[in-house]
């Protein structure tokens, strides 16, 4: 199957020159989400995943049907004001300022092995953070996992010591 097919690309979203992947028309498709969630898991059920971690929030959809195909649990970073408990947060660099994400303190245990996911991979910049975070609490990036990944904005560049899988490959706007 070829997920590309059920991307649904809207021009000028949510800015004059964007080309944004909208996911919600492969979600909303039952074979294509299954799919989906089949090919991420067979990508990573042989690694003795501990927990998938989720970034707000698109990586929560995929991310916790995976956690719930690897029978583990799932993880949310968040952005920051969301979590309720003590967390611990990371600040990383956008084009224009800065951003934060965050993490419940409580979440990862110390060794655990984990398996980071989220929607798209555009410079890579949330995921390295959410990483940070993940390893500040002793735990191990297994491997990290996305539906989409825009090739052309090198994130994975960002992203060389782990072990990075995407679906669906865009090599240019």
């Amino acid at each position: 199957m070829d997920l590309k097919n059920y991307i649904r690309t809207v021009p000028d979203f949510p800015k004059k020159g964007i080309m944004f992947r909208d996911i919600t028309t492969l979600l909303k498709d039952g074979n294509a989400f299954r799919y989906a969630v089949d090919e991420l898991y067979n990508l990573c059920k042989n690694k003795e995943i501990a927990k998938v971690v989720g970034i707000e929030s698109r990586g929560f959809i995929l991310g916790a049907a995976i956690a719930n195909k690897l029978r583990v649990g799932f993880i949310p970073v968040r952005k920051p004001g969301k979590l309720p408990a003590e967390k611990l947060s990371e600040t990383y660099s956008l084009e224009y300022g800065i951003d934060s994400v965050e993490i419940h303190k409580d979440a990862i245990q110390d060794g655990d092995l984990v398996l980071m996911h989220d929607d798209l991979l555009a410079t890579g910049g949330t995921m390295e953070a959410a990483c940070k975070l993940v390893e500040k609490l002793g735990a191990k990036v297994v491997q990290i996992s996305f539906l989409i990944e825009l090739n052309f904005l090198k994130g994975r560049d960002r992203l060389k010591k782990y072990e990075v899988h995407s679906l669906i490959q865009y090599d240019s706007e």
